[in-house]
């Protein structure tokens, strides 16, 4: 199975946009939160609209699955915590979305709402507990926030990673956790796309404006994660220790080539096909 990753398009049309023509070639569209964007001048009902109208064109080419970043919050429920209520209508479209879980082959995936307070927080604790109870072999989250301390939330002065992650992590030990929501983490020193909590392989995809968006694949049957951003193409191999820093991509794949990004190892760093 291969997925493709990506989080944080905050309503960027043309990441949308390349998201449809990549989608064809991967089992699994995996969306990490933010789709919306809070500080667009777009009126946030318009975005919802529009967004919807993209996941729906996606869910007609591949699976897909959604979770609720911090940008993606809509209402407020009857206690009034922030909710993404938006984000549960996409279910009538085929997508699994907060407090889901989806079922692939061996994998079981959980998907976690974002939660601003201690109800919804309670509920995603009350999932975890309930999907532990018959997980499968390999088990991936998909939480929008990173995990704290990790270099995957770091920030450049501190971490922003959610600490009650890192305690749910440590008590159920999933394979992977995908996140995004701290944008710059893999691209400044002390940061990273990836880590490793026990034997738990954490992501964040972070933010390049322009097309295509940062993303990762993760190609589960060759146990192989790549990450594709505007000047680098990385990859590490999942069924190895974790390793620092992550190999240069040097020969691409046939998905790699098709998604016009091919690894140059002259320049170390990914290229237009076109030259």
């Amino acid at each position: 199975m291969r997925c493709l990753v990506v989080a944080d398009l905050h309503y960027s049309l043309p990441q949308f946009d390349w998201l449809l023509s990549a989608a064809p070639q991967f089992d699994l569209v995996i969306f990490a939160g933010d789709a919306l964007d809070i500080g667009s001048i777009v009126d946030f009902r318009a975005q919802i609209v529009v967004v919807k109208k993209y996941l729906s064109m996606l869910a007609d080419i591949t699976r897909v699955i959604l979770c609720s970043g911090n940008h993606d919050l809509d209402e407020r429920s009857a206690e009034g915590e922030k909710i993404s209520r938006w984000i549960s209508e996409v279910r009538e479209l085929g997508i699994a979305c907060d407090g889901d879980s989806l079922t692939i082959g061996d994998t079981l995936f959980t998907v976690c709402p974002w939660w601003d307070g201690p109800l919804v927080k309670q509920r995603l604790e009350t999932q975890l507990q309930e999907a532990s109870d018959e997980r499968p072999p390999r088990w991936i989250w998909v939480h929008h926030a990173p995990p704290a301390n990790s270099p995957t939330s770091w920030g450049g002065k501190r971490f922003f990673g959610d600490v009650e992650l890192v305690q749910w992590i440590r008590r159920y030990q999933p394979s992977m956790v995908i996140s995004g929501h701290v944008h710059q983490s893999p691209f400044i020193a002390d940061g990273s796309w990836f880590d490793r909590l026990g034997d738990t392989w954490v992501f964040n995809t972070g933010l390049q404006s322009g097309r295509p968006p940062v993303y990762i694949v993760l190609d589960l049957d060759e146990a192989k994660a790549f990450w594709l951003a505007a000047e680098d193409a990385q990859s590490i191999d999942l069924s190895a220790p974790l390793q620092r820093p992550a190999a240069t991509i040097q020969t691409a794949p046939p998905w790699l080539t098709s998604l016009d990004q091919i690894a140059d190892p002259n320049l170390a760093k990914p290229v237009s096909a076109e030259g």
